[in-house]
């Protein structure tokens, strides 16, 4: 069925191809989502600064 080589390079394919797939689901649930969190409160934050710093 297979030879030796073939069987590393198979191996090869799939360690590649899992930890894409763990990287991208760690990306999505994880990092994204920090991203875009701490931006939306740093927009906020500089609006309210903005809207003090008028006031007075």
């Amino acid at each position: 069925m297979f030879e030796f080589d073939q069987y590393l390079g198979f191996l090869a394919i799939m360690t590649v191809m899992v930890i894409g797939f763990w990287l991208m689901i760690f990306l999505l649930t994880f990092v994204i989502p920090y991203w875009l969190g701490g931006s939306i409160i740093e927009i906020i934050k500089e609006k309210k600064a903005a809207r003090k710093a008028q006031e007075n």
